[in-house]
């Protein structure tokens, strides 16, 4: 064998290294994504686990408000339903956007039982609606940590996939970039669900 076959071996096998190297990378970022997701899973169930107690609590103050109640835990099922199905499959688009959907019809729903909250003096001074709602709050701030975990994650993932020379592996083993959790509320939604207990 010549000198230049030496070398032309040497090339490939810096190649293969590379290239090998370049896959694993995208696969511990995937990882990470589905890793992160489950952070934000695990908040999001603690939320829905607060809700059905905080409408319990609200229902003894507020018997003329049941409609109110009713559509808080029925947009409740229907985000607990959603994080079900992208908890089944984190990196799928279409289920984190169901997801975003559904989070942002229950902050309007919690937004609005707050709001009617503030009607009622006896229901902002019990004691364990202050701490639920405390707890709701304290768990929001966790949830949007997650996101903005997840989103890092994320970003980082579709940059790597996308610069060169990793791209050629990305595209060479289907490696598509991943959709960013949204935030799930608006300004102005944000705004009406702070809790002033």
């Amino acid at each position: 064998m010549g000198a230049m076959t030496w070398v032309l071996l040497a090339v490939g096998l810096l190649v293969l290294f590379w290239a090998v190297g370049a896959y694993n990378r995208l696969v511990r970022l995937k990882n990470a994504i589905t890793n992160a997701f489950g952070q934000i899973d695990v908040q999001l169930k603690r939320r829905y686990d607060l809700i059905p107690n905080l409408v319990e609590v609200a229902r003894k103050y507020l018997a003329h408000e049941a409609q109110t109640l009713e559509a808080v835990i029925a947009a409740r099922n229907q985000a607990r339903s959603a994080e079900q199905k992208a908890a089944g499959s984190p990196l799928n688009a279409g289920a984190l956007g169901a997801l975003a959907g559904a989070e942002q019809l229950l902050g309007g729903a919690l937004g609005r039982l707050f709001a009617v909250a503030e009607a009622y003096p006896e229901l902002k001074a019990d004691q364990t609606m202050r701490e639920l709602s405390e707890e709701l709050a304290s768990t929001e701030n966790r949830i949007g940590f997650a996101r903005q975990a997840f989103n890092d994650h994320v970003l980082e993932f579709n940059d790597a996939a996308a610069q060169f020379p990793t791209l050629i592996v990305a595209r060479l083993f289907n490696f598509q970039p991943q959709a960013m959790l949204a935030s799930t509320t608006s300004e102005t939604e944000r705004a009406a669900v702070k809790v002033a207990f």
